[in-house]
């Protein structure tokens, strides 16, 4: 294990228990960790800078799944297209609240169920329920990802001649 190696991994342990705290910006961290890590193994604009891009790009699309899946959910489980924005706006809203990334997608399709399309509270409620449903989807696809890329930069950092062991 090298440091760039043990940086990383700290990181990536910390983002992966981030994954489950909506607060936490758990795909930045990991790849920050990777730049870092990167970094003090001595950058090389070939292979560093395509993977460092290609990590920035994915950082980017992993940080959109949870209101995707969210305004997902709700559609899925009978919500108006407008359930869906509402999801979707809820989740925006609620990167600036306490428990916002949860309570913002559910108070979004339901508020858009009930003032925008003027459901009954039940059939709203459905499509807030079908929100929590895509989010927690959305929640166990970023954990994937954050798994697959954490292994994979693991394992491009693994040197064991320049382990700190030996």
């Amino acid at each position: 294990m090298s440091w760039p190696f043990v940086v990383f991994l700290l990181f990536w342990v910390v983002g992966m228990v981030g994954t489950f705290i909506p607060v936490v910006p758990a795909t930045l961290l990991i790849f920050v960790g990777s730049v870092i890590a990167t970094l003090m193994d001595g950058f090389q604009p070939w292979p560093d800078l395509p993977f460092l891009v290609t990590f920035a790009a994915l950082t980017l699309a992993i940080s959109l799944i949870d209101n995707f899946a969210s305004a997902w959910g709700a559609r899925k489980y009978g919500g108006s297209r407008q359930a869906g924005w509402g999801a979707l706006i809820g989740g925006v809203a609620g990167l600036f609240l306490p428990f916002g990334l949860i309570v913002g997608p559910l108070a979004g399709a339901l508020l858009a169920e009930l003032l925008v399309v003027r459901k009954p509270f039940a059939e709203a409620l459905r499509s807030a329920w079908g929100t929590l449903v895509g989010l927690l989807t959305g929640i166990a696809a970023k954990f994937v990802l954050h798994l697959l890329l954490g292994l994979f930069e693991l394992w491009r950092l693994w040197k064991p001649e320049q382990s700190l062991f030996s």
